[in-house]
């Protein structure tokens, strides 16, 4: 999701020479007999050449009933594109979309509700990050595709110099291990003050959230006591570095920041590495990863899940044929095999252990057993827009109250979820 552009950024880009031009196929299943035809929208960067190949090749040969017309398509612009095919007539059968936006998408009527099918994809195991969201008014809409969360990136030379044997793995040896890094010019964390990403796993933990179903409405809850909690510890571990109080994790880049070789730590997705080493050859072989620590060592902290999930239109007019594709994508063999060729998250918490050969999707796939999303609200995308939660985050950070910034803060998420009701 919001992450998505760093998380593939060391992707090659897609060649879509052998793929199906974009575009409906047309009256695609008219023919009384025959194969049916499903088009099928993946999202540039969710898959690789090879990897689509391999699963394309494997699906003809299984399913000689269905053909397969995928097309790619970009996340700009994604939005106006799905809201218009999905009030069409036309649509296509199987359509990727981010797993915050499924709520947007099913609140418009046109997506087919999947709940029947949960128990035969084995949905009581898929990560609560894709598949919450997926989740719209009691009904499952999306079935989980894939996923990736933030880690914490570190430097293994500078850990081992400051005797930091092992990664922390509670919220105390963690302040404790950034503190000892935070001396000699090093910074003990890169973290700057507008990652409400990062704020949001921190609030989660204490049990709070962003907002909240009210009945019928939703309300802001930054200004709950736990809310306040998750704040309180994003202001200690952010003081253990000089990241800026007033801008976010793209002003300036935390990538290339940390390439500079003064930062032990920083919060990011795995793929963060590959751009740092690109940056600065000498860090390569110095990178590690482990996931960001929660309240006590049995459980890693809460993470904002981004990722996809797939949907199928009502238009639809091949609703088991767009099914056994989703099934097979979603299903052990393929997931594991995306997941390893991708550096993704399985959407199943029993496959994390299939993925233990890279440390970057190991610590990501541990972090994501506690995963989590925005709140589940057709509005969410308004509240990202105007981004108060960003604000409220550096007016606490340089010294105001915590109580009347977070209800400054309420009171415009408030608004915007509940606009045109």
């Amino acid at each position: 999701m919001k992450f998505r552009s760093l998380a593939v950024a060391a992707v090659a880009a897609l060649s879509l020479t052998a793929l199906a031009a974009c575009g409906s196929s047309g009256d695609k299943n008219d023919a009384s007999s025959g194969p049916k035809t499903i088009d099928v929208w993946l999202m540039k960067g969710s898959v690789s050449d090879d990897f689509l190949k391999r699963f394309t090749d494997d699906f003809a040969a299984k399913h000689t009933d269905v053909k397969l017309n995928v097309q790619i398509q970009e996340w700009n612009g994604i939005g106006p594109k799905i809201i218009g095919a999905l009030a069409s007539k036309d649509a296509p059968d199987v359509i990727e979309v981010g797993n915050t936006q499924v709520a947007q998408y099913s609140a418009s009527g046109g997506v087919r509700d999947l709940s029947d099918k949960k128990s035969d994809l084995q949905g009581d195991d898929w990560i609560e990050g894709l598949a919450g969201p997926g989740n719209y008014e009691g009904k499952q809409y999306g079935v989980p595709y894939y996923a990736a969360n933030r880690v914490v990136v570190y430097r293994k030379d500078l850990f081992a110099a400051a005797g930091i044997k092992t990664p922390p793995k509670t919220r105390e040896e963690w302040l404790a291990a950034t503190a000892k890094l935070n001396t000699g010019g090093n910074q003990g964390i890169y973290l700057p003050g507008q990652n409400f990403y990062v704020l949001s796993g921190f609030i989660w933990d204490e049990g709070g959230d962003l907002a909240v179903k009210d009945g019928d409405n939703w309300k802001g809850a930054l200004e709950t006591p736990e809310a306040l909690k998750g704040m309180e510890f994003y202001k200690q571990i952010q003081a253990l570095g000089k990241g800026p109080k007033d801008s976010d994790e793209a002003k300036p880049t935390q990538t290339d920041v940390f390439a500079q070789g003064k930062v032990a730590q920083m919060i990011a997705v795995p793929g963060a590495a590959e751009l740092i080493a690109q940056a600065n050859p000498a860090l390569k072989d110095k990178l590690g990863f482990f996931p960001i620590p929660g309240k006590t060592a049995d459980k890693p902290g809460a993470v904002f899940t981004g990722g996809s999930d797939l949907i199928v239109p009502e238009a639809s007019d091949a609703p088991d044929a767009a099914y056994t594709f989703i099934k097979e994508l979603a299903g052990e063999k393929w997931q594991v095999d995306l997941a390893k060729s991708m550096k993704y998250v399985p959407n199943r918490k029993a496959l994390a252990s299939q993925v233990t050969g890279d440390e970057g999707t190991s610590a990501m796939a541990a972090g994501a057993a506690n995963g989590k999303a925005t709140p589940n609200s057709p509005n969410w995308a308004a509240v990202e827009a105007k981004n108060p939660i960003k604000e409220y985050q550096t007016k606490v950070l340089t010294g105001g109250d915590p109580a009347a910034a977070a209800q400054a803060a309420d009171a415009i998420i408030t608004e915007a979820l509940n606009s045109g009701k």
